[in-house]
């Protein structure tokens, strides 16, 4: 065990280390959960609204079923336009974030990569004939690989001819507003045409636009990361760098975040359209339905804490009990600890790599209804499956029967280690006592 310890330690620690610090990919999380995220959630109140959960037979259902039918395609506006411009979102923010680390003026270059990739999403033609509906889908979900990638370059070169002196520099005593104004204004004279005349080189040719080129490029990866080996691979890495006190799931979700967005949005706009959604591994499969409490799934084992027969324990479970309810368990992986625990890990790893193959299956056979929205991680047990799947029932329920195969796997490695820690408690409750005793006399 120790040599296993020590050669992940040695080998795969630095560079996933260095991975979870990289610019580009926490550029790329800033963007989807800080400015992403808050278009989404309020996009899906209204999916929610305009589709009923319909397999619950309860008269109220069908009273609103009937009831929203004459206008469901007005409240489906705020939803389509808000999913819509998902990329466009993740455009701006990618340039922000990066442009924040890079020492920009983090708005303007969030600016010039929104302007940069909005240019991509059209056909070089006559605008005024190219329906604003026809390329939505490019502006949303579809276009979030080609929003990532210019809202890095875009920025980068911003940064590039700013440190070249690329940029109008204006005297002291001009207001600072004009100053960001000329500062980024040759940044935007030059990457905006360079981009406008890339977007005409592709439709000219090939008649598709740059984020459609790219969609294809991609679909293989996004099909692949949409399997099993990959769902595993990824809760895999999550847990193993955890049980090393590195964050498991902002390293992998920092290279993985693109492809669950594709597949969330895919599922959004099939179940919307009335159609099949086939989008399993979301950032919502893992968070909602696999990292229950927390990463590792440790619900069942906060309970367990509470009434622990180890003191140190018990104290730990009574500090944990109450963000573990909002999946958060820091104080388990570092207070218990799991992190380094030859013992606890074990179960930490075992435990949710068994929930994802139950989960998989169950929406693979569509027992498990898809996953269309992307709840606050923070949501608790049960609200947040009933939440991401659009109001069923079953999958907030189904969080609660994997928390509960997750205490099982917890429960004889759980009374393993309190045996140990019961046992040291006592030893030193005895060589206190002597102590005294020696001191006494």
């Amino acid at each position: 065990m120790n040599g296993v310890l020590n050669w992940v330690e040695d080998k795969l620690m630095g560079p996933l280390g260095k991975m979870a610090q990289n610019i580009y990919l926490q550029s790329i999380r800033d963007a989807f959960v800080i400015f992403a995220l808050p278009v989404i959630l309020t996009g899906a109140l209204f999916l929610i609204i305009a589709n009923p959960p319909t397999t619950v037979n309860w008269g109220i259902i069908h009273a609103w079923e009937n009831g929203i039918k004459p206008i469901q395609a007005q409240i489906m506006f705020p939803f389509n336009l808000t999913f819509g411009i998902m990329a466009v979102t993740v455009a701006f923010g990618v340039g922000y974030s990066l442009g924040e680390r890079r020492g920009l003026d983090s708005v303007m270059s969030g600016i010039l990569s929104m302007l940069a990739f909005f240019m991509t999403a059209f056909p070089v033609t006559d605008i005024s004939k190219v329906p604003f509906g026809q390329i939505l889908n490019y502006l949303g979900g579809q276009g979030l690989f080609v929003a990532i990638i210019l809202g890095i370059l875009t920025t980068e070169f911003m940064s590039f001819l700013i440190s070249k002196g690329f940029a109008f520099e204006m005297p002291a005593g001009v207001p600072p507003y004009v100053m960001r104004v000329f500062r980024a204004l040759v940044p935007f004279m030059l990457t905006l045409p360079i981009v406008w005349a890339l977007e005409w080189i592709v439709w000219a040719n090939f008649h598709i636009t740059i984020p459609q080129a790219v969609l294809d490029l991609f679909s293989p990866l996004v099909s692949a990361s949409n399997s099993y080996p990959a769902a595993l691979g990824m809760i895999f890495l999550m847990l193993l760098l955890w049980s090393m006190g590195i964050h498991g799931m902002n390293v992998v979700s920092s290279v993985a975040y693109p492809f669950w967005m594709s597949q969330l949005a895919a599922n959004t706009n099939a179940v919307a359209a009335g159609h099949v959604a086939h989008g399993i591994v979301t950032e919502p499969f893992f968070h909602m339905f696999a990292h229950i409490g927390g990463s590792g799934a440790t619900f069942g084992l906060a309970l367990f804490m509470l009434f622990s027969k180890s003191q140190q324990i018990k104290q730990v479970g009574k500090t944990a009990i109450v963000p573990t309810l909002f999946n958060i368990n820091e104080p388990i992986l570092f207070g218990l600890p799991i992190v380094l625990n030859p013992i606890m890990f074990i179960p930490f790893i075992i435990g949710p790599i068994i929930i994802v193959t139950i989960n998989y299956i169950l929406f693979a056979t569509h027992l498990l209804p898809p996953v269309i929205i992307q709840p606050p991680f923070t949501v608790p047990i049960f609200l947040g499956g009933f939440i991401a799947t659009g109001g069923h029932f079953f999958a907030g329920l189904m969080q609660v029967i994997d928390a509960a195969i997750a205490a099982v796997i917890y429960w004889p490695f759980f009374k393993k280690y309190e045996a140990t820690l019961v046992e040291q408690e006592k030893k030193g409750a005895e060589q206190t006592a002597s102590d005294t005793n020696s001191v006494t006399l």
